[in-house]
């Protein structure tokens, strides 16, 4: 089968193209490709699927099979691959998730995306439909976990994300990722951003839902902008350049909280034809 190797800030997929309507989706194969030792390896698998009243669809597997609702670095280097390789033909068009319709803004060099926007919608701020075990807004709460106090808040992105920015060391931010990750707190578990602000730039540290310790993570970077945002650490309606291992995005929060864009890199790195 043929592939596509992408990465955005370091966040690495598999890439499929099944915009013709010829594949179909099998987590197994998903689990076998993103093994790094035995497979292709990858954070995840990306999908190009027909549109549904849209110009493409995304759908995202993680590594260990499980299905996400979005991918925030994942929906950019589908957006170039579309444009890169002519399935979509418009630097402006639209992706179907299953967090929703999505809108994608292509910068083109020597006719190839070099840059791509996406408007990722409105945050969800109701506890119970990020969700969390919690009613109104989850926003600057405490929170204990392993004896450890925290300040938290919970936004999603199409996808759950709990996000702390309370000091914390590089030992307890190591031992509290993956505890959060499936925590009682969170029905359907969570990516968990441990965040620093400095001079109105984000700096995140993300353990994702289904894939660990990654080097980025879009949506994360848009919820933890809107957290931050809500919390008076960084400004609504301006760019806010948010730093996670792999690289930097920009993040802008619409003060009325319509919509988030994210700006950003994607690179194809190398494709290839698997064995089965």
């Amino acid at each position: 089968m043929k592939f596509w190797k992408y990465h955005g800030i370091g966040n690495d997929f598999v890439l499929l193209d099944g915009s013709k309507g010829d594949l179909t989706i099998d987590p197994g194969m998903c689990r076998r490709y993103c093994d790094r030792h035995f497979g292709i390896g990858a954070d995840g698998v990306l999908y190009i699927m027909p549109g549904e009243n849209t110009d493409i669809t995304m759908r995202i597997i993680n590594a260990d099979g499980s299905e996400a609702e979005m991918c925030g670095n994942g929906i950019r280097c589908v957006a170039k691959h579309a444009y890169d390789f002519g399935i979509v033909k418009k630097e402006e068009f639209s992706i179907h998730t299953l967090a929703g319709d999505l809108k994608a803004k292509l910068g083109i060099e020597n006719g190839k995306a070099v840059s791509v926007q996406i408007d990722m919608g409105a945050p969800v701020l109701d506890a119970r439909k990020v969700p969390v075990d919690a009613d109104g807004k989850f926003i600057d709460q405490p929170f204990s976990v392993n004896g450890i106090e925290l300040r938290a808040n919970a936004v999603s992105m199409g996808n759950p994300h709990f996000i702390t920015f309370t000091d914390l060391t590089d030992e307890q931010v190591r031992e509290l990722g993956p505890v959060l990750e499936c925590h009682p707190f969170f029905p359907r578990k969570t990516n968990v951003e441990f965040c620093k602000v400095k001079d109105r730039k984000i700096y995140i540290t993300v353990y994702e839902r289904g894939a660990a310790w990654t080097l980025a993570c879009g949506t994360g970077a848009c919820a933890t902008t809107t957290a931050a945002a809500l919390n008076g650490m960084v400004p609504f309606d301006v760019p806010v350049d948010v730093h996670l291992p792999g690289g930097w995005l920009k993040i802008t929060v619409d003060k009325d909280l319509r919509y988030v864009l994210m700006e950003g890199p994607a690179e194809l790195v190398y494709e290839g034809i698997t064995a089965e």
